[in-house]
């Protein structure tokens, strides 16, 4: 039994030695693989140093999640990178949010970015890297906010133009309705008077052949009654022209009576003249005047 705990403590130095010695090769196959751009076989020596060899230095924890950086493993990366943020060593720790600050940067996510460089200024001053991408990022957001206000400007401006030629538009389509109705107006207007200009000849045309037929019809009965007078004067003279007995007869006087009325004026006649033949031979009396 004794023997056997003074074999273990002479072979414990050896088996240290030996750890160490694999621990230094696989860190520099790993180093040179990564300065080879060989990202590959560094994430897997370093993984073996890691997993298989229990180391846990964070220079090797950080050049691991280097690896992965570059191997496009962003998730593993950002775990890594995170949980060498919260380091006692503040060196570490600037340029684990540094690298942070360069994934999120990749991603186009740029205010969490600038948030990261700031984090590793603030843990290292003298972080040259992250104070150099903290100031390029920051003038690419300073332009990238003048482009968005001038984008902005530029989209009000479009869309003020937009609204004033909606406007113009709409002003221009109620001037034009406006126009087209009154158009409508003065046509119907128009229309209205032309209909009673039309009634109105149609009511002077409808006396005027009232008043044609009624002289129409004056006429026709002022020729009738012409050519009944004409009939009538043309029977008259077909008519025989009566003889005195006729007329006696219409008189109802007999030829006997008539002759005696007719004898009776000659004698009243004779009478009349003689008497006056009588007061035409009697002289005047020159004492009295002619009048």
């Amino acid at each position: 039994m004794k023997l056997f705990i003074t074999l273990l403590l002479v072979l414990s130095p050896f088996t240290d030695l030996d750890k160490i010695a694999k621990v230094n090769k696989a860190k520099k196959e790993a180093k040179e693989a990564y300065l080879a751009n060989d990202f590959q076989l560094a994430h897997d020596k370093y993984a073996y140093l890691i997993d298989s060899l229990g180391i846990n230095e964070e220079a090797v924890l950080l050049d691991y999640a280097h690896t992965l950086y570059n191997l496009n493993d962003t998730t593993n990366a950002v775990n890594s990178y995170q949980a060498l943020s919260e380091s006692s060593n503040k060196s570490m720790a600037s340029i684990a949010d540094q690298q942070l600050g360069q994934v999120m940067f990749d991603k186009k996510q740029y205010e969490p970015a600038l948030e990261h460089y700031k984090n590793a200024l603030r843990k290292n001053p003298s972080n040259q890297d992250a104070r150099y991408n903290y100031e390029l990022l920051k003038k690419i957001l300073q332009k990238q906010e003048e482009e968005n206000k001038d984008q902005e400007n530029q989209d009000q401006e479009s869309k003020d133009q937009k609204d004033q030629d909606k406007e113009n538009k709409e002003q221009e389509q109620k001037d034009q309705e406006k126009k087209d109705q009154e158009q409508k107006d003065k046509e119907q207007e128009q229309k209205d008077k032309q209909e009673k200009q039309d009634q109105e000849q149609k009511d002077q045309e409808k006396k005027d052949g009232e008043k044609d037929e009624e002289q129409k019809k004056k006429e026709e009965q002022k020729d009738k009654e012409q050519k009944d007078g004409e009939k009538s004067e043309e029977k008259e003279k077909e008519k025989p022209k009566p003889t005195p007995s006729d007329k006696l007869k219409e008189m109802n006087i007999s030829e006997e009576k008539a002759k005696m009325i007719l004898e009776a004026m000659k004698n009243n006649e004779v009478q009349y003249i003689q008497q006056n033949r009588r007061k035409a031979t009697k002289k005047k009396n020159s004492d009295k005047p002619d009048w």
